[in-house]
């Protein structure tokens, strides 16, 4: 093809003056009220449980029987009582205590169970060993043996709480580091951090979201743990926690209060995981761009 052929048929170059921003009028509208308020993820949980509450409050009225199923008005009327006269307060400090001394062993053991086991063959089959033996065990099966080795104390409940925290931390979090990307290590490698510091810099924010799926199992495995045991024993240093007081309102025929302190169990595990893990993930993972 001839070079005047090619010439004519060459696109003509256009130009544009650009406009102002004025001139272009309404780019984007905003959504309507209720797409707004239903786009908001905390105010869809409260209508979920404010539907739960009165499919609650609806079917212990048709029953009718206080002793099987108390209405919501009936144990919300209770766990205010059990409140404001202390009761309640003194023992959710009780279980709280004991949890969070329980929790935060477990945490330590698995990172030095993981850290051993990402730097050393005998460490990697130590820890394949031990959770193929004891993460199949359930916790509250240790109980007895924890009462010959250590009494009725707080000690005992921290001992079975170490054992439901440690293995599912451990297994998430060695799990998270296996799947690193090899162009991450690599990468940490060639810039010549330590070991300490490719641990830090490299792996944990790397394996980030297993090692929070992990406490969160953990946290609610400790938290089942403690008021399976509290509702077995349940006295630590002369005063019950949570799972006591439901033992003791049982007891007494307080079916009231027995749902009022199902219910704070409940608020308890909603708040955890709505304020304190949801935080930890949006200032890390989200943040991080490891998740939408």
């Amino acid at each position: 093809m001839s070079d005047d052929v090619l010439r004519d048929s060459a696109r003509p170059n256009v130009y544009k003056e650009p406009k102002a921003s004025e001139s272009l009028g309404i780019v984007e509208n905003s959504l309507p009220l209720m797409a707004r308020l239903w786009d908001q993820g905390w105010l869809r949980k409260l209508l979920v449980l404010a539907v739960l509450a009165c499919l609650w409050e609806v079917y212990a009225r048709y029953l009718d029987n206080e002793l099987l199923l108390p209405t919501f008005t009936q144990t919300c009327l209770a766990l205010f009582d059990a409140t404001f006269a202390g009761q309640l307060p003194e023992r959710i400090g009780v279980s709280l205590d004991v949890l969070m001394t329980g929790y935060v062993a477990g945490i330590a053991l698995a990172a030095l169970l993981t850290l051993l086991a990402i730097t050393t063959r005998l460490g990697t089959d130590f820890l394949e060993v031990m959770t193929a033996m004891f993460n199949p065990l359930p916790a509250i099966a240790l109980l007895p043996l924890a009462l010959i080795w250590f009494g009725l104390g707080k000690m005992t409940m921290v001992f079975v709480l170490v054992h439901s925290v440690l293995w599912a931390v451990t297994l998430n979090t060695y799990s998270g580091f296996q799947a690193v990307s090899p162009t991450l290590k690599m990468v940490g490698r060639n810039y010549g951090l330590s070991h300490l510091s490719f641990i830090m810099k490299i792996l944990i924010p790397a394996a980030f979201p297993s090692i929070l799926s992990g406490l969160k199992i953990g946290w609610a495995f400790a938290w089942r743990t403690l008021i399976a045991a509290e509702l077995v024993f349940g006295v630590s240093s002369s005063s019950g926690g949570l799972g006591w007081f439901i033992y003791e309102s049982k007891n007494q025929l307080d079916i009231a209060a027995v749902f009022a302190g199902l219910l704070t169990i409940i608020i308890i595990g909603l708040v955890v995981e709505n304020l304190i893990f949801r935080t930890i993930e949006q200032r890390t993972i989200q943040r991080w761009g490891m998740q939408t």
